[in-house]
């Protein structure tokens, strides 16, 4: 019989079940909506509340509060659960709620590059995907336009892009970094950004306070609460249920999902039956309730075969280099999302000692808050004391960091298990994170930031400051659910449809078989809208 939930009345059987409501969700459910399927997504978090972000006005920096934290064990919000990362030196940092971790993103929009697709072909180290580039073309293209990117069309190292508008001014700062690889000889290009720049829909133009990372609260940043789900909202065959904790995933005696057990906002226990389910819960939840999931038939965890749920987790490494200037560059104000970027040392070259590469986004410094901070000061030791004004001053509107995102390879003993002790309001087993930097991407950002500090120097800047591996920076969590060709190496096929349990697709960074080295949205969104493609196209044929 079915449920009414929230003044709703969902369906019997669902022809579809999401988990997750960030913009992989956000993707599929719009699909499966618009192609006249009835879909059910369910996110253990709420929608977000900007009364406690403040960032369109001037007070941001000091009231945004634990309330915005990317990190879940000091948020502690509705939806979160406690993570063990007591065996991992960068911590995991995630949101959960409507629009997903991209609430805490600095809206950096980055295709992968051709050769992220061809790492083993290439490189000889870790695993091609199953797919190319060529293939997700379209996909970001559309992606570009469905969350209104704003950048500059046109730049050899990234083929084909189709930005909707105008990218943001790359400002004093840029023009001085831009001027200084031409005169190195290296690449540069003004960022593009999920950050708008005039209105488009629902978004308004940034007010450029440096503070889209603190949720959306001028409402210019594309995250599917403001671009997809007011959209979604309006058709009957689409449901969207918040505080809504998924315990299992459901199997039937075929070994098909058949459904989802979870616990709504009053606790209370609920099945919700669905002929497909499609798992969009990031690479610490995808994996989390996969084994959660285990049963008779999948005693190890659904769809773990291959023993890889939960193995290969990756997080990008990440060093940030600052430099500060005699002169104000104006770096108090513009978005925060990348104003230039830089892929001269993307690619691999075997005479630095390591493979792969990594994208640099260069960032404004913020205001007088930012400029106490450990990011991307380090341990500030030269600011705090009687050097205090003249520090602050030094840097305040004269300083500007180029982030280093380096490409992680893929090691099975880096993992996300279910903790034996800590658990979630529902008593449900919450997670623990091992993982360990590489050697590879240690000595990988190493000769960046030895390249950067040339960056900035070039450009005129009197002080560098390093921050060489920053501890809170895991924002890309990736590869615990990989994808490829058979149930023995992988857990889902090129389509994200898992090799073991049929009508269970999976559509975040999990199932990415290598990192590439840069910000993953753009490409976790057009594969989300690929597979969905090959979903509806498959019910139509």
């Amino acid at each position: 019989m079915a449920e009414k939930i929230g003044g709703q009345v969902l369906p019997d059987v669902a022809d579809a079940v999401v988990i997750g409501a960030g913009p992989a969700g956000a993707v599929m459910t719009k699909a499966f909506a618009e192609a006249g399927m009835s879909v059910v997504c369910l996110d253990q978090g709420d929608w977000p509340d900007y009364s406690t972000s403040r960032n369109a006005g001037a007070e941001y920096e000091i009231v945004g509060g634990n309330e915005w934290s990317p990190l879940p064990n000091i948020r502690k919000g509705i939806g979160d659960y406690p993570i063990d990362e007591s065996d991992a030196d960068i911590s995991a940092l995630l949101w959960n709620g409507v629009g997903g971790s991209a609430m805490m993103y600095a809206a950096q929009w980055q295709r992968n590059m051709p050769s992220d697709f061809r790492v083993k072909s290439q490189d000889g180290v870790a695993d091609d995907w199953p797919m190319s580039y060529e293939e997700l073309i379209p996909f970001y293209k559309q992606a570009e336009k469905d969350f209104a990117i704003a950048g500059f069309n046109g730049d050899p190292a990234v083929p084909e892009t189709d930005f909707p508008m105008a990218p943001t001014p790359i400002g004093k700062s840029g023009a001085l970094l831009g001027k200084a690889h031409n005169s190195l000889g290296w690449h540069w290009w003004p960022g593009a950004n999920g950050i708008a720049t005039r209105e488009y829909g629902r978004l308004k133009p940034s007010t450029r306070r440096g503070a889209s990372y603190l949720g959306n609260g001028d409402q210019s940043k594309s995250t599917v609460d403001v671009t997809h789900w007011p959209d979604i909202a309006r058709r009957e065959n689409a449901y969207l249920l918040t505080r809504s904790t998924v315990a299992r995933i459901e199997t039937d005696s075929f070994g098909k999902a058949s459904g989802v057990i979870y616990f709504d906002a009053d606790g209370n226990e609920r099945r919700q039956k669905a002929s497909l389910v499609v798992l969009a819960a990031s690479g610490i939840g995808t994996p989390r309730l996969l084994l959660m999931s285990a049963n008779a038939q999948h005693p190890d965890g659904l769809a773990n075969a291959s023993g890889l749920v939960g193995k290969r987790l990756m997080m990008h490494p990440y060093s940030a280099v600052v430099g500060t200037f005699d002169e104000e560059i104006g770096t108090t104000q513009g978005a925060y999302g990348h104003t230039l970027y830089s892929m001269e040392f993307y690619e691999t070259d075997e005479t630095r000692g390591f493979v792969r590469g990594a994208k640099w986004g260069l960032m404004p410094t913020g205001g007088a808050m930012e400029m106490t901070r450990s990011f991307p000061w380090g341990a500030n030791d030269d600011l705090w004391g009687q050097n205090f004004n003249t520090s602050l001053q030094e840097r305040l509107n004269h300083s500007v960091t180029w982030g280093i995102i380096a490409e992680d390879l893929p090691e099975e003993h880096n993992r996300v298990e279910l903790s034996s002790d800590l658990v979630d309001a529902h008593g449900l087993p919450a997670v623990k994170i091992s993982y360990e930097t590489s050697e590879n991407s240690r000595k990988l950002l190493a000769f960046h930031v030895e390249r950067a500090r040339e960056s900035l120097l070039e450009a005129g800047a009197k002080k560098i400051t390093v921050a060489p591996h920053i501890r809170n920076t895991g924002w890309h969590l990736l590869g615990t659910a990989k994808m490829g060709s058979t149930a023995e190496d992988s857990v889902v096929d090129h389509s994200g449809r898992a090799h073991t349990v049929p009508n269970l697709y999976i559509v975040d960074g999990s199932t990415w078989p290598t990192s590439a080295g840069v910000n993953p949205t753009a490409t976790v969104v057009a594969m989300a809208m690929r597979t969905a493609n090959i979903i509806i196209s498959g019910r139509q044929a």
